[in-house]
């Protein structure tokens, strides 16, 4: 697996809440694609952006359970109950608005990622991908986000 280009963010160090204060964008690596592979994704109103978590500190990699930012008012779960940065192959995978496209470079609202991430993938988001039936999750994960976007 190789990027396919890298994200270019006003914020430079991983923190946990406030990603929609950042003005983010993507830039392809031209030594391998050209502005036609964007071509069509503004006809999109969302994209879903997967990218490499590369500045995670290894030693910090999560195989088994823990308390959610070592929040002991929330449940103990496994690193696959939960969507923290610290995952054994450090895949991150983010829904965000597009606000334009321009050659090469995808700008966007609502990416949790910070600047030079690689990005592995970029998908359209399609409502027929979206969860079908009910949806539901635990009360510490709302709680848990109700800043990460602000």
């Amino acid at each position: 697996m190789r990027p396919i280009g890298s994200v270019h963010s006003t914020r430079s160090r991983v923190e946990d809440d406030s990603w929609d204060s950042e003005k983010v964008h993507i830039e392809l690596d031209n030594s391998h694609f050209s502005d036609e592979a964007l071509v069509g994704l503004k006809e999109f109103s969302h994209v879903e952006i997967i990218f490499y978590m590369d500045q995670v500190d290894p030693s910090k990699i999560e195989q088994a359970a823990r308390h959610p930012r070592n929040n002991l008012e929330w449940p103990k779960v496994g690193i696959f109950a939960q969507r923290g940065k610290n995952r054994p192959n450090q895949i991150g995978a983010t829904v965000c608005r597009i606000l334009k496209v321009e050659g090469m470079k995808l700008y966007l609202e609502g990416l949790d990622v910070v600047d030079g991430s690689p990005v592995l993938d970029i998908k359209p988001w399609i409502t027929e991908f979206a969860p079908r039936g009910p949806v539901y999750q635990p009360q510490w994960i709302s709680e848990l986000m109700k800043k990460y976007w602000k």
